[in-house]
C-alpha cells in the first residue's frame, strides 16, 4: 500500500530556513517521481519542485535558488529544505507520487498519492 506522510512544518520569520520531510511506505522512493507542492488558503493546489528516478530535480521558478528536493533512499524519504522563506510561501505543503505523465511540478493532478499535508507559516 502506498502511502506518503509530511512533516517539519512551522511557523518561522521571513529569511528563516525549514526542512520538511516525507516518509514512504509500500514503495522506495529512489524508483518513483517524487514530487511537493502546496495550496495557500484559497488558491489552488501548485507545484514546488519534483526528483524523478535520476534524481534530476525541477524547481517551479518562485522557489528556484532558495528550495532544495532531496531523496534518502535509505530512510526511504523525500526532503525539501527551503531557506529564505518569504510570507509568500505560506501553504500547506504536500508530498506526491505516482504521476501519470512525466516527472515536473507542472501539474499537482498527475499525481495519484498524496500525504495529509504539514503546514508552512512565514510571517514579515
Amino acid at each position: 500500500q502506498v502511502q506518503v506522510v509530511e512533516s517539519g512544518g512551522g511557523s518561522v520569520q521571513a529569511g528563516d530556513s525549514l526542512r520538511l520531510s516525507c516518509a514512504a511506505s509500500g514503495f522506495n522512493v529512489g524508483n518513483r517521481c517524487m514530487a511537493w507542492f502546496r495550496q495557500a488558503p484559497g488558491k489552488e493546489r501548485e507545484g514546488v519542485a519534483s526528483s524523478s528516478t535520476y534524481d534530476t530535480a525541477t524547481y517551479v521558478e518562485a522557489v528556484k535558488g532558495r528550495f532544495t528536493i532531496s531523496k534518502d533512499t535509505s530512510q526511504n524519504r523525500l526532503y525539501l529544505q527551503m531557506d529564505s522563506l518569504k510570507p509568500e510561501d505560506t501553504a500547506t505543503y504536500y508530498c506526491a507520487t505516482g504521476s501519470t505523465l512525466g516527472c515536473s511540478p507542472d501539474d499537482p493532478q498527475r499525481y495519484i498519492y498524496s500525504g495529509p499535508g504539514t503546514q508552512v507559516t512565514v510571517s514579515s
